[in-house]
């Protein structure tokens, strides 16, 4: 027998186990610990946006370089998601959260005893390591939850990836206002430990490892690539679009980028197979990803900056960490959505259940449009944008494990969180873009002018709606469901011909 089908006979006897309802309390147990390792996770991405602007003056260095440690988070996460997928499938999932929570705590540590801008990039993009936690978690709670808490639990950790950063925003901005600026990085430490803590004494060690050769080429090519491509679309609006620094980090990305691809289609054992990648429902959902990973970073982009310019500049005068709260609704929304998308899946399929999600953000965004006079309506736009993310991003993961092998189930989830990631990076050029290229003068002062703000809700919705019809166009996968009704029938033939 393969070790592949070695392990899918294991975790079918795992879910034949954890049926029976004296295991249901154990399974929300591990489920609350995923989800609560998800959140920790998710706040680093906006763990240092209340500092931001005074980086340059605590790290003593400018402006553009201060933006690395930004950028240097979002690199790493997009990296990691894809290959900490890999590495759960052959290692087994458990043993790759535990390191990714350590490599959390690592992060945390580092820029909390640094005072120099070398070691605050180096502790975020360790930091940003430890989002490959949020893939491996999602593909995990299909092996440790009885079948019938399965869409409730994914769809509640997959709500971790908006939560974490609506959270994170306010509640950062208060230690900041409160404390020291590392007292930032010591939180996030501290929460890091309780994380890894947590996941050594309370997540189950399912025999889920399906062996293999981690593809060592193919890990650095799509780190190159993606770092290429990214680093070029975060970095553009500063340097030019035209400049030839741009353009290389572009096209080279992409270049490498392909000669990846054409790598892992002949590797025996790849990193990412390309071929189950290819697949309509697993590339739809992709695509499908980055239109509303770039419709969820939109709000999260412009919302704060509008909330924030002063009065007298045509905004609304709140202070940062108004601003935070009048976010922070939006992702309690997320989480409150969760159960609402678990009982979609159940009932009309994940694929009608992301339509859902994608229309209502759609909907949000044509309503900041029409309302953007006050704070409380753009919190209200917001908190209707958040729970269409809720529910879209909730039933992405499941519309990929239902169309992938179960032994490849965290490489493909993990693949399709960098779609997210791309579509969220490039949302933040393209509203950067849209904000500076209709600005209004105030002495010596320029802010975007309210034309600018509008324009950035009418694209957030355009990508919304370009989401839902793509995931209209999305097969649903029924070979596993087959598979699965198939399984019984052959063990009674197996048994009357015995």
């Amino acid at each position: 027998m393969s070790t592949s089908q070695s392990g899918d006979r294991h975790t079918d006897q795992v879910d034949a186990e954890l049926t029976d309802d004296s295991h249901t309390g154990a399974a929300v147990a591990v489920v609350a610990v995923l989800c609560f390792g998800g959140l920790v996770a998710s706040l680093m991405q906006t763990l240092v946006i209340p500092i931001q602007p005074e980086l340059p003056h605590l790290l003593n260095t400018s402006i553009s370089n201060a933006s690395w440690i930004v950028t240097a988070t979002l690199l790493a996460a997009a990296v990691a998601m894809p290959i900490a997928g890999r590495l759960g499938d052959m290692f087994g999932k458990q043993r790759i959260m535990l390191v990714s929570a350590a490599l959390l705590v690592i992060g945390s540590l580092i820029c909390a005893l640094g005072g120099s801008l070398i070691p605050m990039i180096i502790g975020r993009a360790v930091q940003g390591l430890a989002m490959g936690f949020i893939p491996v978690g999602i593909s995990l709670m299909r092996e440790v939850t009885p079948p019938r808490l399965t869409s409730m639990a994914v769809a509640a950790m997959s709500a971790t990836l908006g939560v974490g950063g609506a959270i994170g925003l306010p509640l950062s901005a208060w230690v900041a206002q409160e404390f020291d600026w590392r007292a930032l990085f010591w939180l996030s430490a501290g929460l890091a430990v309780i994380v890894t803590v947590l996941v050594a004494l309370l997540v189950p060690h399912v025999d889920d490892s399906h062996g293999g050769h981690f593809d060592v080429v193919g890990a650095i090519g799509l780190a190159l690539g993606l770092s290429g491509v990214l680093i070029a679309v975060s970095k553009g609006n500063d340097w030019g679009w035209g400049t030839a620094t741009t353009l290389g980090l572009l096209f080279g990305g992409l270049v490498v980028l392909l000669l990846w691809g054409v790598y892992e289609l002949r590797h025996a054992d790849p990193l990412v197979d390309l071929r189950t990648t290819a697949r309509p429902a697993v590339l739809l959902t992709n695509i499908a990803a980055i239109a509303i990973g770039f419709g969820m970073m939109a709000q999260a982009i412009v919302v704060p900056q509008l909330l924030e310019i002063p009065e007298a500049m045509g905004g609304m005068g709140q202070t940062l960490l108004a601003a935070g709260l009048w976010m922070a609704p939006g992702g309690l929304m997320m989480m409150l959505f969760a159960p609402v998308s678990g009982t979609l899946i159940n009932k009309i399929g994940a694929k009608f259940t992301m339509a859902i999600g994608a229309s209502v953000l759609g909907l949000g965004y044509l309503g900041a449009f029409l309302l953007m006079n006050a704070p409380w309506q753009l919190a209200v736009a917001s908190v209707i944008c958040s729970a269409g993310v809720g529910i879209g991003y909730a039933a992405m993961p499941t519309l990929i494990m239902n169309a992938v092998p179960m032994h490849e189930a965290g490489a493909a989830v993990g693949l399709n969180g960098l779609m997210r990631s791309i579509g969220t990076t490039t949302a933040s050029a393209v509203m950067a873009l849209v904000l500076t290229s209709s600005t209004v003068t105030y002495g010596s002062v320029e802010v975007p002018g309210e034309s600018a703000f509008k324009w950035c809700f009418l694209i957030g919705a355009i990508a919304a709606f370009v989401g839902v019809a793509i995931t209209m166009a999305i097969p649903v996968a029924r070979k596993r469901k087959a598979e699965r009704e198939a399984a019984p029938a052959d063990s009674e033939a197996v048994t009357a011909a015995s």
